[in-house]
């Protein structure tokens, strides 16, 4: 299980989107100072802004990783479950623009974190891996053919 590449990818995935939910993503700053924009929510001038939703989806996304991974036996559904993987995160992208569009006019400016992109890294590592299943079950069904 463990020496295949896509296993690899998908551990790799999972820890992505365990650093994306712990760590800022982005910042709003205003003349005060910057708040820190977290799939949790964020503090400006004192009032909470719940963006819990995008934690959910991380949350969701994660969890959809790490199961992929023990689905190695049923390669149909480990791809699938792998592209469902990457259409949260797709999703995750929406949901963090609808919250952006809805919280700015609060503050003066806001800043992109590098924390952001890892998503991107997670469903460009979910391609490769999808790559990865498929060569693997074509291999699978070229050894049955020679029986």
């Amino acid at each position: 299980m463990i020496q295949r590449i896509q296993t690899l990818y998908l551990l790799i995935v999972t820890g992505l989107l365990i650093a994306t939910a712990c760590l800022p993503v982005a910042y709003f700053t205003d003349a005060v100072g910057a708040y820190p924009f977290s799939v949790l929510g964020v503090d400006v001038n004192g009032a909470h802004y719940s963006t819990s939703g995008l934690f959910f989806i991380l949350l969701l996304s994660t969890t959809v990783s790490l199961a992929t991974i023990f689905l190695f036996k049923n390669r149909p559904l480990q791809v699938r479950m792998s592209v469902f993987n990457s259409l949260l995160l797709v999703g995750f992208y929406i949901a963090f623009v609808t919250f952006y569009f809805s919280l700015r006019s609060e503050v003066v400016s806001f800043r992109v974190d590098w924390a952001l992109s890892f998503p991107l890294i997670a469903i460009i590592l979910n391609y490769l891996a999808i790559r990865a299943i498929s060569k693997d079950e074509l291999m699978v069904k070229a050894a049955d053919r020679l029986r």
